[in-house]
């Protein structure tokens, strides 16, 4: 059984990181470039500065946490484990 709500702040801790740093690492040499350009329509107000490296580690850990929550939930309902 997994916990829905660690798994959930599992995943919100490494999507908002991953943001993050793909985030600054665009800014300076212009990695990620297309991923973070598809992540800009998905996130209102996200850009490639310094304020959406931050936007973008909140939107991350927001979006991270309840995708891998709902999954975690899911998993334990289909498991037969419903707590």
């Amino acid at each position: 059984m997994l916990k829905v709500s660690k798994f959930g702040l599992a995943g919100g801790v490494l999507w908002g990181a991953m943001m993050f740093i793909c985030t600054v690492l665009s800014i300076y040499t212009g990695y990620a470039d297309t991923f973070l350009l598809a992540m800009k329509s998905c996130y209102p107000g996200y850009s490639l500065t310094w304020g959406g490296a931050f936007l973008g580690l909140i939107y991350g850990f927001i979006d991270g946490f309840v995708g891998l929550a709902i999954l975690a939930w899911l998993y334990n309902k289909f498991c037969g484990n419903s707590k």
